[in-house]
Parts: C-alpha cells; structure tokens; sequence
C-alpha cells in the first residue's frame, strides 16, 4: 500500500465534462476514489476560451483557485469576475455556474467525499 499521492497534472488523464452539464470542459480527477483520501477530492478544470459550465447545484461545497485565465462565477444572484489568484467559497446547495473568458480558464476545485448538506429540491436563495 503506497503511503500518499505525487503526481504531475499532465499525467492525469483530462476527461471532457458532459455536454449536458458543460461545453469546452474538461475535468482531471487529481486526487479521487481511487486514492481514497479521508474528507476530500481535488480536480483540475480546464475551460476552452468561451466555455460554459451550466446552472447547478448539490448537497456540497467548493473551494476554489483559479490559476490562469479570467471568466465569470455566478454563486447564487451574484455574479463575479474572477482571474489567476482568485479563491472562491461556494457553499452548499446554492446554485452557481461558470462562463470562461477569451482566454480560457483553469482552476483546481476542492470538494468533500461526502455531502456537507441534506439534499433539496430547490437551490438555497443567497
């Protein structure tokens, strides 16, 4: 049994996110299932310049960083620019979505392995 994870991104296999959830997507599963950490996984997303991530939302947070690239982040009625240096907290439950900018966009999200929220039907108003 390895004791940890060291792993360079571009040897993670980079899978397109479904067109019925994203468009110009791809996602890295840095550290996931199969590595079975304790609280959490981490994932590189990779936008295309003008990409889409649609509407959505789910019984867990996100910690965000973006590395490069510029866009925009809806998290609930608010909407933010956001760009290489930028952290971003997305609680539970609240519906967000992302548009990547001319350049494109990369960031690494955090999630937990299991929800931090019971499941609702409707997303929380913020």
């Amino acid at each position: 049994m390895a004791c940890g994870k060291v792993v360079r991104v571009e040897d993670v296999e980079a899978q397109a996110v479904p067109e019925s959830m994203a468009s110009g997507t791809r996602i890295r599963w840095i550290i996931g299932e199969p590595d079975n950490p304790p609280t959490f996984y981490m994932r590189l997303f990779e936008m295309e310049p003008g990409a889409h991530i649609k509407p959505h939302f789910h019984p867990w947070e996100h910690e965000i960083f973006i590395l490069d690239g510029s866009g925009r982040l809806r998290i609930g009625g608010e909407t933010y620019e956001v760009s290489g240096g930028t952290a971003v907290y997305i609680p539970p439950n609240v519906e967000h979505e992302y548009w990547a900018g001319r350049e494109g966009m990369r960031f690494l999200c955090m999630i937990p392995k299991s929800p931090t929220a019971p499941k609702v039907e409707e997303p929380v108003r913020c």
